[in-house]
Formats: structure tokens, C-alpha cells, sequence
């Protein structure tokens, strides 16, 4: 299978995002095999002696997500936050039925192939879980170790049905102050706690449009395919169970309504090297920089 894929760096070196310095990452794009650019973040040294991590967002969310976790560990892995196709700087699809599962999983092996990565540890935030135990089906021998950040093989319905709801509508904010105010009282959940976080968010989440208005970062259409399946979550536990043979670390929201108490037991009744850490005071999803996470993280990925 070729791959096409542009090597070239965009930009390097340190750039900024809010008023908090980002480590620096190398700007790629990649030529998916449909033809479409895919943007990813690529964080530290290549020929690193340690495994790679790939950090695999939400549904709507990119590589931004990952900037403070990439900065906890590039200085001994290289970290690799790709942006799937309809979210930040990636290609939006023309048609929206691609904006589903295997398409993205065919995106990531694109990646994967044109950086040279073999094998990886995989993190996994929701949707992105979801991918991980994808790719762990698929290639086998790709993923290391996979860290699940609030997300099961059983997707409770009620917050998927709030996602859809949330997504589904581009809600243009005049500028960065109010869009942090706004996604803070859309999304009390979240364990962000200071103004600076919630802008750092904010400039995660938003864009700039040609109106001059701050415009959801993502195609909305990519929402449709859910939609079309009236909101019903497939059985994924036959896709979990292909993480049987590798080390997993699941991160809970006490407080999500997309993985329940009780699938997050009965992951760890499943899964033979299976550590499951509930992050207190947060819903769906973790940012990774609560303590409980980032020490469960750490720990998890010194063993790669």
C-alpha cells in the first residue's frame, strides 16, 4: 500500500497558546490515501530511545488537547497528536459519510506509515479510545500499551445524546474571552479551574472565520453519522477484548456520563494487565492534567 506524504516542517520551535508557552513540535501534514491533508503535531526526538506516544483526541477535539501532556514527556519519547479530517487544521471531507471509524483508523495507518512508526504506546480520549482498540485489532502489533481516557466498549446513550446535541451546531462566539465563558458554563464537568485554562480551551475549541467571528473548530457535519444511526452505541466489547494481550490503563470521570461504574469494572474483570484510575471531580473527559491522572500516566508510560 503507498502512502504520500509531506515531509516538510511547517514551523518549529516555540509557539504560543493563550499566554502559556507550548513546547516545541514540528508542524507535518500527511496525504491521506483519499487525498485529503491531514495536520499533525510532531513533539520530540525522532530516534528517541523510548517508544512513541500517540494521542488520539475526541470526537471534535485535535492535537492542541495534548500540548501540556506532550510537554510532560518529549523529552524522552517522541509524542504524536494528529488532527483527523474535519477538526483543526486538517482537510475538511466533502463527502460526511467518511466521517466514521474505519476512515479515521485508515488516516492514522497513513500517519503511522509516513513517519516511520512501527509500534506505539496509544492514548485515547473518547472517540479516539475508541480508535485505539480499532487499531489494536487491525495492527496487532502496532499498539504497545494503551491508555483509554473515559471511554468503554459500553458508551452510555444519555451523554451521547448530549454530545450530539452539543456538536451539532456551530455557536459563533465575538471574541476569546467570551467563547472561555461560554464553554465554562456549557461544560461545568471539566476539571479546569482558572480563567487562563478556559481560554487555553477556548483557543482549542474555537477558530477564527472570515466574519471575524470565533467559529467550533470541526465540520459539524461530522455529527450526521451518528445521527443516521439514531444515536445507538455499537456492542464494542469484541473490539476491547483485542487489548487483551497488551498492558491498559483506563482513566474514569467520577462524574462521566459516557463510561459508567459499572462497564469500568467489568473492563477490569476482562482485561488481564488492566490498571483503572477514577479521576474525582470530573465528567467527560479528563484534561490529563488533574493529579490522579498525570500521575497514572506517568507511571503507566515509564513502562514503555
Amino acid at each position: 500500500m503507498t502512502r504520500r506524504a509531506t515531509a516538510a516542517i511547517a514551523r518549529s520551535g516555540a509557539t504560543k497558546q493563550s499566554s502559556r508557552m507550548v513546547p516545541d513540535f514540528r508542524e507535518r501534514r500527511v496525504t491521506s490515501r483519499d487525498g485529503l491533508s491531514l495536520y499533525l503535531r510532531d513533539y520530540g526526538d525522532a530516534l528517541a530511545p523510548r517508544l512513541p506516544l500517540l494521542c488520539l483526541s475526541g470526537l471534535t477535539r485535535n492535537s492542541a488537547d495534548f500540548a501540556r501532556l506532550a510537554g510532560r514527556v518529549c523529552g524522552e519519547r517522541r509524542v504524536i497528536c494528529p488532527d483527523y479530517r474535519g477538526r483543526g487544521r486538517s482537510d475538511y471531507d466533502p463527502d460526511w459519510r467518511h466521517y466514521e471509524a474505519r476512515t479515521l483508523l485508515d488516516d492514522i495507518a497513513s500517519v503511522l506509515a509516513a513517519l516511520g512508526i512501527a509500534r506505539a504506546v496509544v492514548l485515547g480520549t473518547s472517540l479516539g479510545g475508541i480508535l485505539a482498540m480499532g487499531l489494536a485489532a487491525a495492527k496487532p502489533l502496532v499498539v504497545a500499551g494503551a491508555i483509554l481516557n473515559d471511554i468503554g466498549p459500553t458508551v452510555e446513550t444519555g451523554g451521547l445524546a448530549q454530545i450530539l446535541r452539543y456538536i451539532s451546531a456551530d455557536r459563533p462566539q465575538p471574541d476569546w474571552p467570551t467563547a472561555a465563558t461560554y464553554l465554562r458554563r456549557s461544560l461545568p464537568f471539566l476539571s479546569f479551574t482558572s480563567d487562563e485554562d478556559w481560554l487555553d480551551f477556548a483557543r482549542a475549541t474555537y477558530r477564527e472565520g472570515a466574519d471575524g467571528a470565533l467559529h467550533f473548530d470541526w465540520d459539524i457535519r461530522l455529527a450526521r453519522p451518528l445521527r443516521k444511526a439514531r444515536g445507538a452505541a455499537p456492542d464494542l466489547w469484541p473490539l476491547y477484548r483485542g487489548l487483551g494481550g497488551v498492558p491498559v490503563l483506563a482513566l474514569r470521570g467520577a462524574a462521566s456520563d459516557i463510561l459508567s461504574a459499572a462497564t469500568f469494572e467489568r473492563m477490569a474483570r476482562e482485561t488481564p494487565a488492566f490498571v483503572g484510575v477514577t479521576v474525582p471531580g470530573v465528567g467527560h473527559a479528563p484534561s490529563l492534567d488533574e493529579p490522579a491522572a498525570r500521575e497514572a500516566v506517568d507511571a503507566f508510560l515509564a513502562r514503555f
